[in-house]
């Protein structure tokens, strides 16, 4: 019998969108590989899930990973997830998955996938922007290569979308107002499926001025989608 390696995604936010699947899975593997323990209990704690858990993010050695391989060739079954969403879409996960691959010739492990919420499909399905193509850019760069990114969005004929945080999302503004011509339309979708869930949609400008007019908005988290040239 094969030893499974689950991807489970998690809710962003509203605790309703947990699916079936992975509180099943959850309940019944090993061990959960989660970015920080204190957030990932509370989902155990809200769904009366009891297994362990343990750290695993970006910078974890490269010791630990064999850890986690070790624990495969015992046949633990075991779950990643992130704080919230889909494990390796702009969090950590992607370098523990290949070494997996990688390992597959000394241990037999299927790897599965439990989809989930995420902020960039959410976002792109409340945007109306049509078309279909869309480049995805994770979080920016604070400093070197942002200016870079905000020029090719400008350019983009297909839809660009990224995360930003609370501490530079005017800058953002900023920077798009800069870059994009005056009738392109972007959104921005914060506090995803929380009580706050906000969306502003419309030109750079107008988006730019709602803000500046509600500081008080500039809380949480953004996903900014920019519609194609």
């Amino acid at each position: 019998m094969k030893t499974t390696f689950y991807i489970v995604g998690t809710p962003i936010g509203n605790m309703e969108d947990m699916t079936f699947r992975a509180v099943r899975v959850l309940k019944e593997v090993d061990l959960i590989l989660c970015e920080d323990v204190s957030n990932t209990q509370k989902i155990l704690k809200h769904f009366e899930i009891k297994t362990k858990c343990t750290n695993y993010f970006a910078n974890s050695r490269l010791g630990k990973i064999e850890e986690i391989i070790g624990m495969l060739k015992d046949e633990k079954n075991l779950a990643l997830v992130s704080d919230a969403g889909m494990p390796t879409i702009s969090d950590p996960g992607s370098l523990l998955i290949q070494k997996i691959y990688e390992a597959k010739e000394e241990v037999e492990v299927d790897i599965k996938v439990v989809p989930g919420p995420t902020a960039l499909a959410s976002a792109l399905a409340l945007s109306g922007f049509t078309g279909g193509e869309f480049v995805f850019y994770g979080f920016l760069p604070h400093k070197k290569g942002r200016e870079t990114i905000f020029k090719e969005v400008s350019e983009n004929k297909k839809i660009s979308v990224f995360y930003e945080s609370v501490h530079r999302i005017e800058k953002c503004l900023e920077s798009l107002e800069k870059f994009l011509d005056e009738d392109r339309k972007i959104v921005i979708v914060k506090e995803l499926t929380k009580i706050y869930e906000e969306v502003v949609r419309g030109k750079v400008k107008e988006v730019k001025k709602y803000f500046a007019e509600n500081p008080e908005k500039i809380k949480g988290e953004f996903v900014i989608v920019v519609d194609s040239k």
